[in-house]
């Protein structure tokens, strides 16, 4: 059945054209990750079929009768005073209602008007009974706890359920928005980037409920590992062209380069069969005017209508311009970074005890735990931004840092785009802007200020000031997060050819197969190490249990 028909749509934002006459159905059921470059209208894709937007130029989204829809954009809009429990609590308002009406008929039970009157008791006692079986459908009694429990699954710590969203990140609001959806229930749910900041624990609770979710799911996601364990299909969007491929992610990437093989085939065949026309259709010309002959000229005439009537087929992109990240580094010293008998607390709270660690040069190091567990704390110990309250941090004495700051702390929102890589590389403008042009900006965003650009903006710069730092020991706070896909595979190939060193925090467990060789996991204030990658580490916790 399908539940959502999108016909012949275009979007026009500004003076750019996003994408023009895209067809697609939504069906029963469906669990589809929407794909595509950053900047190809995945995010105003959901906005046209949630009503934000309209469609232009005759174009229509049409919905079955009495389909209903859940909408979680990128950052979602939450009453800030709420706590993060009473506000996924308030997402289901008939909840409320229930209660409400549940009280009334109760009180009206008493009511001699009512108990006296036989139809009249009959009627209220039915709409109790009616009231009791939708009470139960959502949970009942057992509803505030249902919140709670899928809060928690998702990532929020519980002393974080009492306090006010005023306090709290973008991303453990994004967790309650999340959660505020899931408990509603509708026939369809659009998730745009519903698994940004989750911990591993909240990505595998994530794809659980997406697989097991009554109803159609399409989400957006640069998140490679998830794409393959929950969607069963993906729709790519790319040049304002809309491309579904059955399966998961890595079915996608294998029917994709069979379709571009057979395209470029195809293409060259007809581009053959083109120029073989074209010279026949030239000869035949040629031939009626010498030779005075009418049919000559006729099939000159008959071949250029059937060159005209040809559909023909496109030449497949096969190289897409991509960022082009280059990291340095030098050798530097052979002990990168030695943590003896580290140990640190906030308050009452400990968060280390006793750490023992090195890291050699030329290693490759995930770490990874549950949000909150320390890992961010443990990489401002390393920068000297904390102090630990015993032990020692040892860095090697010919050991140049440089950082990627997850939530862009590193970058001054107010300064111009430029200006950052003229400070940092000690370069001209025009040189500046040159060389923000390979990390694909445009000559308009060279001159803006920073605070004005995109998440994936934002951490596209910050790799183009990790280049310029010339730094060999790199830490990396969740570098993925805001990267597409196509970038993320370059980042992975550029910490392949790294010459120095690298710790990364990372969720993204695709990033973390293909780039690091050993994990370190905050477990109960130790590191716990794991040889290999991440499904190596899953591997090795599901042989433990």
């Amino acid at each position: 059945m399908i539940q959502i028909q999108l016909s012949n749509l275009t979007l026009v934002l500004g003076a750019r054209r996003i994408f023009e006459n895209l067809n697609w159905e939504i069906q029963r059921g469906q669990k589809i990750g929407l794909i595509g470059p950053n900047g190809a209208g995945k995010s105003s894709l959901f906005k046209l079929i949630e009503g934000e937007y309209a469609p232009e130029l005759g174009g229509s989204v049409t919905r079955a009768r009495a389909i209903t829809t859940g909408y979680l954009p990128q950052h979602p809009e939450l009453n800030p005073t709420l706590t993060a429990f009473e506000s996924a609590l308030a997402g289901n308002p008939r909840m409320a209602e229930l209660h409400i009406e549940l009280e009334q008929v109760e009180s009206s039970l008493g009511n001699p008007e009512i108990y006296g009157n036989e139809k009249r008791l009959q009627n209220a006692l039915e709409k109790q009974s009616s009231l009791l079986e939708e009470y139960r459908q959502w949970g009942g009694d057992a509803y505030p706890a249902r919140v709670r429990e899928l809060l928690l699954g998702l990532g929020l710590a519980q002393s974080e359920l009492t306090k006010p969203l005023s306090v709290l990140s973008g991303g453990q609001k994004k967790l309650v928005g999340l959660a505020r959806l899931i408990l509603l229930n509708p026939d369809v749910l659009l998730l745009d980037e519903p698994d940004n900041h989750l911990d591993l624990p909240g990505k595998i609770f994530l794809e659980k409920l997406i697989r097991e979710y009554p109803g159609s799911i399409v989400l957006i996601s640069h998140d490679r590992y998830l794409l393959d364990a929950a969607v069963t299909q993906i729709a790519e969007l790319e040049d304002g062209r809309l491309t579904v491929f059955e399966g998961d992610y890595s079915s996608y990437m294998a029917d994709k380069a069979l379709r571009l093989t057979r395209q470029e085939e195809l293409f060259r065949a007809q581009q053959h069969e083109i120029t073989r026309l074209a010279e026949a259709i030239k000869r035949f010309a040629i031939w009626g005017k010498v030779y005075d002959n009418e049919k000559f000229a006729a099939k000159a005439k008959t071949m250029q209508k059937r060159l005209d009537k040809m559909e023909k087929i496109e030449k497949p992109v096969t190289e897409r311009r991509r960022m082009e990240l280059k990291l340095g580094g030098w050798r530097g010293s052979n002990k990168v970074l030695e943590l003896a008998h580290v140990a640190k607390s906030f308050g009452e709270k400990r968060v280390f005890s006793n750490l023992n660690q090195t890291i050699w040069h030329g290693e490759r190091v995930g770490l990874i735990g549950a949000n909150g567990s320390g890992k961010s704390v443990l990489l401002k110990m390393i920068l000297g931004q904390e102090t630990p309250e015993h032990g020692e941090i040892k860095l090697g004495p010919s050991i140049s840092i440089g950082h990627y700051s997850q939530e862009h702390e590193t970058l001054d929102f107010d300064q111009k785009v430029v200006e950052a890589v003229r400070h940092a590389g000690r370069m001209n403008e025009g040189k500046a802007t040159a060389f923000l042009l390979h990390y694909l900006f445009t000559y308009k965003q060279v001159t803006q200020k920073i605070g004005e650009l995109s998440g994936g903006e934002r951490s596209r710069l910050q790799l183009a000031l990790l280049v310029l730092s010339g730094a060999n020991f790199l830490l990396l706070d969740e570098p993925t997060n805001n990267l597409d896909i196509a970038s993320a595979e370059v980042l992975e190939q550029a910490l392949e050819d790294f010459e120095g060193t690298v710790l990364v925090i990372s969720h993204d467990r695709y990033f973390l197969d293909r780039t690091v060789e050993r994990l370190l996991c905050i477990e109960e204030g130790d590191l716990v190490e794991s040889l290999g990658g991440y499904s190596d580490y899953l591997e090795k916790k599901s042989f433990i249990r």
